[in-house]
């Protein structure tokens, strides 16, 4: 009886023996690894377009340690010194961009009333340019009668109508077709409006 005593307890201790030891198998000197810290949350860009600059740099103030740069969103507008009122049209960063305590926010703005420029920097007067000339009209040929002699117009009315000088004058459509410079178109030495009367740029050809 007493030699199967001593046989169950010799068994119990080798199973004892066998079972592993927590930590034996590591290497001596080895630690555990420890978890990497969490990186600090990136703060976002509010979106600030539409509210009032006193409004949205308070926003921002809690966000950056930077100051907030302001500008007028118009080229040609220049900004006012007391702008709190002002609305907020463009924002940099973008909404929901990452923003840090360093980042630099500009914000571009519009005074109470007035509307957005479609791209920030705009101007709000257009320039007014000169609007491209049209087709130069020809030069109107002297209306006056020649003020050499009253005989060098009558004279010069048959040659001078048809030569094309620059001080033919026609009293009348009869004196013209008689000269034999009608119909006369508009620049043609000889036209006037008064012979012209249908007004196509055409005198005495009827």
């Amino acid at each position: 009886m007493a030699a199967l005593v001593g046989a169950v307890v010799l068994l119990g201790s080798g199973c004892e023996d066998a079972a592993p030891k927590k930590g034996a198998d590591k290497p001596a000197g080895a630690t555990t690894p420890a978890a990497p810290a969490a990186s600090p949350s990136t703060a976002a860009m509010p979106t600030l377009v539409g509210q009032k600059f006193t409004d949205a740099e308070a926003a921002v103030k809690k966000l950056v340690s930077r100051a907030v740069e302001a500008r007028s969103a118009y080229s040609d507008v220049p900004l006012a010194a007391d702008h709190a009122a002002w609305a907020v049209c463009f924002q940099t960063p973008a909404a929901g961009s990452p923003l840090e305590p360093s980042s630099a926010v500009e914000l571009s703005l519009v005074a109470p009333g007035k509307p957005c420029p479609d791209k920030a920097g705009a101007a709000l007067a257009p320039s007014k340019a000169p609007a491209a000339s049209r087709t130069p009209a020809p030069p109107k040929p002297k209306t006056s009668p020649p003020t050499d002699g009253g005989s060098t117009g009558g004279d010069g009315g048959g040659s001078g109508g048809v030569s094309g000088g620059s001080s033919v004058y026609f009293k009348s459509c009869a004196e013209a077709k008689a000269a034999g410079a009608a119909p006369m178109r508009r620049g043609q030495p000889g036209y006037r409006d008064a012979l012209d009367r249908d007004k196509d740029g055409i005198a005495c050809d009827k």
